[in-house]
């Protein structure tokens, strides 16, 4: 794993090209400690800068950028390919490969270059990673990320005239090192950090900065300044194309088809010169890939999870049970409040941009515990996505085909109805409703079901869940919400159930833009690479061919991939309610953090940052402290922005 960044255009700083690729690089050097290398032509006026991770090859062969053995392309390169030892067998047997110098997947990504061009290497390629690459004849710089978007990759041109620059690079941090950086922050994406605790793809929190997204290449050129993009990959191309071809086999046959495949992907993704390990949480995702790696290797499998002794929080011992079932060489810290919140500081330094999901603090300490043993490790994320896990997913298809037989208006009406009282006054009448008392926060459930009541449409209904706050421009001065994904974005989802759009739909946004980002700045921030094999383009596209009822079926969630685990795993040790992987964020901010959190939300100080109105903040913070209300998730994307902002623009 690694980071890159680089530069076309413009004119060379004082100090020269190298002098400023470092500048740029050392920004990255938690992404690549290892070593670091830079390249630059003054015609035209183009540079290379890379940290370096080894994990494959570590030998002075691996070192990045690399130049191709022709000459022609220049590359610098943050991931791995799984299979690059495969693609240099094809090479080899067709008379295309060069004298190979190394065994690196960078090197081999370069022949494949030379031999079948950049976009069909990538189609050959199973792995995650961003890529610049520089072609020295056509004078044309291609940046690629991989399917689903385990890697990050900004870009972006910068100032005007000759000092006009086009900038990427693996976090927004190295871009802005840049001298002719102009950090302007863009209050759409701030609208959109609110209503989604992070900024999706293709924005950013900066103005003319933008994300590649998923499965996509991007070339540009000094004569062909506006960026060409297409995708080579398009994850709503395999959903609609899995669900109007599912699979024919029966479930115990889509079960034995997915065990192959998860193996395989597992088998690959342990590929590593430098000691490799896991994260287990307990749960069915990361069991089902530990298992699988135990499975196949010949020593105990180093897994580490982290616990609470907070109730409600704790899954450490669910993850022992697992790892002494598996014969696994296990590690767990339970860590106090106090360590959990010393994290918080460091929080806008490890996400570049402003990011506000909560169980960031947690995947970042099981990452520093991992990296004191490891320098890989794998995780069970994607599961959910991929296998139909998510409550919403459930809610949707025990509830929306029955709600859709009831006339909108009349919906939108009772809705009216249950929010006319606010949620303490629900919380009030709870002791004298039949059977109300059985639920914590009754006046919150009844308003967020009053939400899914006034959806017109399973898509509304969808965006109602993901929101923070529906109509987030309302809080930002000068604010405008930008189209996403979810809403003026919105992808044709041809043949797709109510279900199957949701996960569609999180395939594209809250995965690669939420849970993607946060394992990887965490993993990052302490030098370790994170792999997810449920991201194996091949498994990705076997699951979407499986029907709905393989997914949801007998009242369970990720049916099949809690059959593959059974194998390996006795049912009563993975059996229990699912839990988040979270921290009780709602009870410290009225406690230990309230201090930190009351300096960040001063009234004064939100009117002298001139970023948010200040009256709706200090109204659900009021609420929140009073204990009338849990306003953790709205007041986390508020203070995570302040927070950043402090940090990166004092």
């Amino acid at each position: 794993m690694c980071g890159l960044v680089g530069f076309l255009g413009g004119v060379a700083g004082e100090g020269g090209d190298e002098a400023l690729l470092r500048c740029m690089s050392d920004t990255l050097v938690h992404r690549g400690p290892d070593d670091g290398g830079y390249w630059s032509d003054s015609e035209p006026h183009i540079g290379l800068g890379h940290r370096r991770l080894a994990i494959v090859d570590l030998s002075p062969a691996g070192h990045q950028p690399m130049v191709s053995a022709c000459g022609r392309y220049v590359i610098a390169f943050n991931g791995e390919i799984y299979n690059h030892l495969g693609i240099r067998t094809e090479l080899d047997e067709l008379g295309q490969a060069p004298t190979w110098r190394g065994h690196s997947d960078t090197e081999t990504l370069l022949a494949g270059i030379e031999a079948w061009g950049i976009e069909a290497t990538l189609k050959k390629s199973i792995g995650m990673f961003a890529i610049a690459l520089w072609d020295r004849q056509t004078h044309t710089l291609t940046l690629a990320r991989d399917r689903l978007g385990e890697k990050p990759l900004y870009y972006g041109w910068q100032d005007s005239g000759n000092e006009r620059v086009f900038l990427f690079g693996s976090e927004l941090k190295a871009l802005k090192a840049h001298p002719n950086f102009a950090a302007d922050i863009d209050r759409g994406a701030l609208c959109l950090l609110l209503r989604h605790n992070y900024i999706p793809a293709p924005y950013s929190i900066y103005q003319g900065i933008a994300k590649l997204e998923p499965g996509c290449l991007l070339s540009v050129s000094l004569a062909q300044p506006e960026p060409k993009i297409w995708k080579y990959w398009d994850a709503v191309e395999v959903a609609c194309a899995g669900v109007a071809q599912p699979f024919a086999g029966t479930a115990d046959q889509a079960v034995d088809a997915l065990e192959v495949l998860a193996k395989d992907a597992v088998r690959q993704q342990m590929m590593a010169d430098v000691p490799l390990g896991a994260f287990l949480s307990g749960g069915i995702d990361s069991s089902t890939v530990v298992a699988l790696m135990q499975a196949q290797s010949s020593r105990p499998v180093k897994t580490f999870t982290i616990g609470f002794n907070e109730e409600g929080y704790n899954e450490a011992v669910h993850a022992k049970a697992v790892a002494r079932h598996l014969g696994t060489e296990h590690t767990e810290l339970y860590v106090s409040p106090q360590q959990a919140m010393e994290v918080i500081p460091r929080l806008p330094g490890l996400y570049c941009e402003p990011f506000a999901d909560s169980s960031q603090i947690p995947t970042f300490l099981v990452s520093q515990l991992a990296k004191q043993q490891v320098t890989v490790s794998l995780s069970g994320d994607a599961g959910d996505e991929l296998f139909c896990g998510y409550t919403r997913y459930q809610i949707t298809e025990k509830l929306w085909h029955k709600l859709a037989l009831v006339p909108a208006p009349l919906r939108a009406l009772v809705a009216k109805g249950i929010t006319a009282l606010s949620p303490t006054a629900w919380d009030g009448l709870a002791g004298i409703i039949p059977g109300a008392g059985r639920y914590a926060a009754l006046g919150d459930k009844l308003h967020k079901g009053a939400g899914v009541l006034a959806s017109a449409t399973v898509d509304e209904l969808y965006l109602g869940m993901v929101s923070h706050l529906r109509n987030p421009a309302e809080w930002v001065i000068g604010g405008q919400e930008p189209p996403t994904h979810l809403t003026g974005l919105r992808p044709e989802l041809a043949g797709l159930g109510a279900v199957e759009r949701m996960m569609a739909l999180d395939a594209i946004s809250y995965l690669p833009d939420d849970i993607l980002v946060k394992v990887d700045r965490a993993g990052m921030g302490v030098s370790l690479e994170s792999r997810v094999p449920f991201l194996d383009h091949r498994v990705v596209e076997f699951a979407w061919s499986l029907p709905l009822t393989y997914k949801l079926r007998e009242g369970q969630t990720k049916w099949p991939l809690r059959q593959v685990l059974y194998r390996h795993v006795p049912r009563e040790l993975i059996d229990r309610p699912k839990m988040g992987f979270g921290v009780p964020l709602h009870d410290w901010l009225r406690g230990p953090l309230r201090d930190w959190a009351e300096e960040l939300l001063d009234e004064a100080r939100l009117a002298r940052d001139g970023y948010f109105h200040p009256a709706p903040i200090r109204k659900i913070w009021a609420e929140h402290l009073s204990g009338r209300r849990n306003w953790m998730a709205q007041l986390w994307n508020v203070l995570m922005f302040q927070a950043w902002l402090e940090a990166n623009h004092a």
